[in-house]
């Protein structure tokens, strides 16, 4: 299965954002906080094609990052796109719509927090890194104009963005022990 879903997962991601954006209007009737939660999820997956197609990302990560360590696994990357991104964009979504637009930010500031990510990065290493373009020039305006035009407590955005780094902490500190397990090269 992890080996299939390796494959497709990516081109999946393509077709489910065509297929969610044509949903789109539908979703408009719930109101502009609902569809810009409901948003982050196609805006993502687009994200996902610039930073997986070829295995991409997790190439770059371990061959630049962390000089040739497999501190990304194909495993890795299945868990953090799958149920983390989709699962805690649906999460999000149905928050958004069961309790309110604030109770949903999570997902805006997922992308943002990810797409100041990909710049810090390529200020680290001085070049491009697969995921910059879509980080730059859609995730941190989406992610920064739903942050400011969804209606939400001081208590929702810290809790989002709480959320958001969360998730970020908990897969530098999975790269970082990958890293720690990996036999030590050459010598």
């Amino acid at each position: 299965m992890k080996d299939w879903l390796a494959r497709v997962w990516v081109s999946g991601a393509g077709f489910m954002a065509g297929a969610l954006l044509l949903v789109a209007p539908l979703v408009a009737g719930a109101g502009w906080g609902v569809l810009a939660i409901f948003l982050a999820s196609p805006v993502y997956m687009l994200h996902q094609i610039e930073e997986h197609a070829g295995d991409r990302f997790r190439s770059y990560v371990n061959r630049v990052v962390f000089g040739g360590a497999e501190a990304l696994t194909v495993g890795d990357v299945l868990w953090i796109n799958l149920p983390g991104v989709w699962g805690l964009n649906l999460l999000a979504l149905y928050a958004a719509w069961l309790a309110g637009p604030g109770w949903g930010l999570a997902a805006a500031y997922l992308i943002l927090v990810n797409g100041i990510a990909h710049l810090g990065m390529a200020a680290r290493f001085r070049s491009y890194n697969p995921g910059l373009a879509t980080g730059a020039l859609i995730f941190i305006p989406f992610g920064l104009s739903t942050a400011m035009a969804v209606p939400a407590s001081a208590a929702q955005h810290l809790l989002a963005l709480a959320i958001a780094i969360a998730v970020h902490l908990a897969i530098m500190v999975r790269v970082r022990r990958n890293v720690a397990r990996a036999p030590a090269r050459g010598g």
